[in-house]
């Protein structure tokens, strides 16, 4: 044995369904970022608290003794408020003790239904550019997967091409309104569409609405809400985009009893609970009054103007953004050859940080044109950007 210490190298490990997927630009970006002291307009989470009513009500659940492991599925009165909320947002009426799951955010929300209801081999039609997310666990389930190109600049689903993917064999449509990364709203006529193209052909709706409440310049449709689409789909959401707690991790998943039971089954053995004084506090905002939601979206409309605005005025082709609080924006009119390169610069000469779209994209190439921002960042911050995004025009 030696007195001096060695230091082996060892081969980084990672099992094989993780193989293909590196450490992505969203890593490279943030170490990016920090080095570099950039404004950070690429990660989706806000620079400012959320409301003190809902976390005051979590440090009343903390004193109240509320410190152990809650109930499976959720603690009953967060399963009644997301009953209740629910039926004020679509009409449905739902069972909080055999429909509603109470998860670790939406991202194990989407883990539990695809690991709980997705056999290896089962086809799943998804729509590109998407959360990152999906790709991953669904190829972790073993899914046979199919994207579908949502094309600027309205990135409108093309129903033809949905029409001759979609087959008896296909298991799952997975839909995402309002829309991340590009701010997208599924409009009434597509969200109809995709319920008839369902129900003629016996297909699941795994629909992640975690934006739901940040749809500006239309209505938030909840497919599950449509005739003969509750009994078929599962609906996936959270509390931390709406209410500016992203770091509560509250999610949630809605479905039928017989759906539930797959989801629950997952959810046992991923996390089996989740944070019960955080739950507590949950409730709370969900009962929140109305006033409270429009206030949020007169906040983030205004955000977004900002943004908007102060992209144009130094050269970017901005997209339209009609909800959620991201936007993409054009940057070939710089000059660089990629998102990736645009992005970097971005960081270290201008110290504004942005995300390449092409991590979103299943074919990367399709989105080497495009870089998304977020808006969900106190207003003097996304003025600040601007104003050194000004450089840009030099």
């Amino acid at each position: 044995m030696s007195t001096t210490a060695e230091i082996t190298h060892h081969p980084l490990q990672v099992a094989k369904r993780l193989e293909k997927f590196k450490p992505t630009s969203f890593t490279q970006i943030s170490m990016l970022t920090i080095k570099h002291g950039a404004i950070n307009l690429c990660r989706g989470y806000p620079n400012f608290d959320g409301p003190e009513f809902v976390k005051e009500a979590a440090i009343r659940a903390i004193r109240d003794g509320n410190n152990q492991y809650a109930r499976g599925f959720g603690v009953p009165d967060l399963n009644i408020a997301i009953a209740e909320r629910f039926k004020k947002d679509t009409g449905l009426i739902v069972d909080p003790d055999k429909e509603i799951t109470v998860t670790t955010g939406c991202k194990e929300a989407i883990a539990a239904t695809v690991l709980g209801l997705i056999n290896p081999g089962d086809e799943v039609i998804l729509f590109s550019p998407l959360y990152d997310s999906y790709n991953v666990i669904l190829s972790v389930a073993g899914a046979n997967i199919k994207s579908i190109t949502l094309h600027p600049p309205d990135f409108a689903v093309p129903i033809e091409e949905l029409k001759s993917t979609i087959s008896k064999n296909t298991r799952v449509i997975l839909i995402n309104t309002p829309h991340n990364p590009t701010g997208k709203m599924f409009t009434r006529e597509e969200v109809n569409t995709i319920a008839s193209l369902c129900i003629e052909n016996d297909v699941l709706v795994f629909s992640d609405e975690v934006y739901d409440k940040l749809a500006f310049d239309m209505e938030h449709i909840s497919i599950a809400s449509l005739p003969g689409m509750f009994e078929r789909t599962v609906t996936m959401n959270s509390l931390g985009k709406s209410f500016s707690l992203t770091g509560w991790k509250i999610g949630w998943v809605i479905a039928p009893a017989h759906l539930t039971w797959g989801v629950r089954q997952a959810h046992t053995f991923i996390t089996f609970s989740v944070s019960n004084p955080l739950q507590c506090g949950a409730v709370a905002a969900l009962r929140a009054p109305d006033s409270y939601f429009v206030e949020l979206k007169r906040d983030y409309i205004t955000k977004r103007a900002i943004l908007v605005e102060g992209l144009k005025s130094v050269g970017f082709k901005v997209l339209p953004s009609n909800g959620t609080f991201f936007l993409l924006a054009d940057h070939t009119p710089f000059g660089l050859e990629n998102d990736v390169l645009f992005c970097e610069y971005l960081i270290k000469e201008i110290g504004v940080a942005a995300i390449p779209s092409s991590v979103f994209y299943l074919n990367p190439e399709e989105g080497k044109n495009l870089v998304r921002f977020t808006f969900c960042k106190d207003e003097e911050t996304l003025k600040e950007a601007v104003e050194r995004m000004k450089k840009l025009k030099k």
